[in-house]
């Protein structure tokens, strides 16, 4: 972290994947909301859709469009049974993959899950200068990738480098 940086906080829309879930069991949803604003970010939108590609591409798309969302990270549907959709709903709207992203979060769930970490589908990208991060359903697994990667990534405090750095919505101000 650097110490001379002022913290830029940035609105972030949360999406929960699932047939399931409601806001009263929502989990992973509401881990990440509170993560968010405990980081001092602002949630732009939190919203649950069903594991459906066409309704996970439409609300992630507006979000995309929308000039006053600078990150979207959605949990769950990045499985590889049942109706898990959610990397071929978000895939083709990214302008970039981060391929990194994924391989480093199944190579940290392996020191926690083992060998089950092949199972997750976890990727991120930008499109339209807006930083999307698909994560597991399970809060375990929305825990990692917020406190072990995207975290760090989305405060422009973070030196060498950070994603903020990057976001030329925040750099036009």
């Amino acid at each position: 972290m650097s110490d001379t940086r002022a913290f830029i906080p940035i609105n972030i829309a949360v999406l929960t994947v699932s047939d399931s879930r409601t806001e009263a069991d929502d989990t992973s949803g509401g881990y990440l909301v509170k993560a968010v604003q405990e980081s001092g970010h602002r949630v732009a939108e939190k919203r649950i859709v069903p594991d459906d590609i066409y309704q996970i591409r439409a609300v992630v798309s507006g979000w995309i469009a929308d000039p006053a969302v600078n990150a979207v990270i959605t949990t769950g549907g990045t499985g590889i049974t049942g109706r898990d959709g959610t990397p071929e709903a978000v895939a083709p709207l990214l302008d970039k993959e981060i391929e990194g992203f994924g391989e480093l979060f199944r190579a940290i769930s392996y020191q926690q899950i083992r060998t089950s970490s092949l199972q997750s589908r976890a990727i991120a990208g930008v499109a339209n200068a807006t930083f999307i991060f698909c994560l597991p359903g399970s809060t375990g697994a929305c825990r990692t990738g917020w406190e072990d990667l995207i975290r760090e990534q989305l405060d422009n405090r973070h030196m060498p480098c950070n994603l903020v750095m990057l976001m030329p919505r925040l750099s036009e101000k």
